[in-house]
């Protein structure tokens, strides 16, 4: 079983700017880091002073003029989430191979890595992190509770490679009644996937795990275990974890998930970034972009050889083991990378989400901001009338 290393564990990543990776696994709220505190006091103190002398000094005029371009500068340093995931293959590239702290120049890199989206989203919400890669159901949960001004999503980054395994004796959905099923964190993405689909079967699940069919969100690793263990009937779950289930504890695929969207195109891991700092620090929203572009691009023309074994060092440094390699080959056929966050699908994902009893009906458009993103890729990336591109 790949080995789970402890929350907050510091570890290197090879970049030029010395960054720092942190392990977050669901459930766990990162404290915003000390100095970002003194800053935000800083501001405080500097916002009365100069409203103290308003009246008085035609200098502190001049300096309320120059607030604007200082608000807009660069960012001293962004702290960046993603999640030991072949589905985030362009967080593990882009930080290992320096992609992304080199567009960032003298902005520092920072990581932390999570286990699932409602974990990375109350990081986020909490000024720990100021982007990260995600699935897109807590992204659409967070900007509905939030009214719209949490966060916006500047880009995809991979879709499809999402299932629900099973054991070997389910054979349809008639055959999970009664059954236990796990999903990496209540409100994540697979875990609305399989809600939605278990409703859609006829069966009424409920959020705190009850009903017809009982759902444990549980740590990826942790299903693994229980899996093989014999207390678990199947999970719905991202790569490389449906692949480890089926290739390492014998399960099978009940349902791959690109069989239930039109074309087999849905998205399982988009980039989202903290509306906030992404209005302050334009320059490094897009200078994050130009590295998660040069990421996906080297994921589409290198080998494959070249590709598993990038990742698996990545997985290697952040898990604590690689991946076999009949395990990381069948879990990079099941996934395509790429920018275009697939924005025509969200309507359904939202629906999905409601249907699963997870978010509420709300007006999603204004989510997406691809903008930036369409500058540096130099075509148009459409947003499905949901936001600005």
């Amino acid at each position: 079983m790949q080995a789970v290393p402890s929350p907050q564990r510091n570890t290197s990543v090879s970049s030029p700017h010395d960054d720092s990776t942190t392990r977050i696994v669901a459930g766990e709220t990162p404290k915003p880091k000390r100095r970002r505190t003194l800053g935000i006091g800083l501001a405080v103190g500097l916002v009365l002073l100069i409203g103290a002398g308003a009246a008085v000094a035609s200098a502190v005029s001049r300096s309320n003029e120059a607030a604007p371009a200082a608000a807009t500068s660069p960012a001293a340093e962004l702290k960046l989430g993603y999640f030991s995931n072949v589905t985030h293959g362009p967080a593990l590239v882009g930080t290992s191979k320096g992609f992304i702290a080199k567009e960032l120049g003298g902005t520092k890199l920072s990581t932390q890595v999570f286990n699932a989206g409602p974990a990375a989203i109350e990081a986020l919400n909490a000024g720990a992190i100021d982007a990260t890669y995600i699935g897109p159901n807590p992204a659409i949960n967070s900007y509905i509770k939030s009214n719209g001004e949490s966060i916006r999503v500047i880009a995809g980054a991979a879709a499809g490679g999402a299932q629900l395994v099973v054991k070997p004796g389910i054979s349809s959905a008639a055959d999970l009644k009664g059954k236990v099923l796990a999903s990496p964190q209540l409100g994540g993405t697979q875990d609305v996937a399989l809600r939605a689909w278990l409703g859609h079967q006829g069966y009424k699940t409920n959020p705190d795990g009850s009903g017809d069919v009982t759902i444990n969100p549980t740590e990826n690793a942790q299903t693994l275990k229980l899996f093989q263990d014999g207390k678990l009937d199947g999970a719905w779950l991202p790569e490389p974890w449906a692949s480890r289930l089926v290739l390492e504890a014998g399960a099978k695929v009940l349902v791959d998930e690109k069989d239930l969207w039109d074309k087999g195109e849905f998205t399982t891991t988009i980039l989202i970034v903290n509306k906030k700092f992404a209005a302050e620090h334009p320059e490094t929203v897009k200078a994050l972009l130009k590295g998660h572009v040069e990421s996906v691009n080297w994921l589409n023309s290198a080998s494959a050889e070249e590709k598993a074994s990038t990742i698996n060092a990545v997985l290697k440094d952040t898990a604590g083991k690689p991946l076999p390699a009949n395990v990381i080959d069948r879990a990079l056929q099941n996934i395509t990378f790429t920018t275009d966050p697939l924005a025509g699908t969200y309507k359904k994902l939202l629906q999905d989400g409601v249907d699963a009893g997870t978010t509420k009906t709300a007006d999603i458009n204004g989510i997406f901001d691809l903008r930036a993103l369409n500058e540096v890729e130099g075509k148009k990336i459409s947003s499905a009338g949901l936001g600005q591109e």
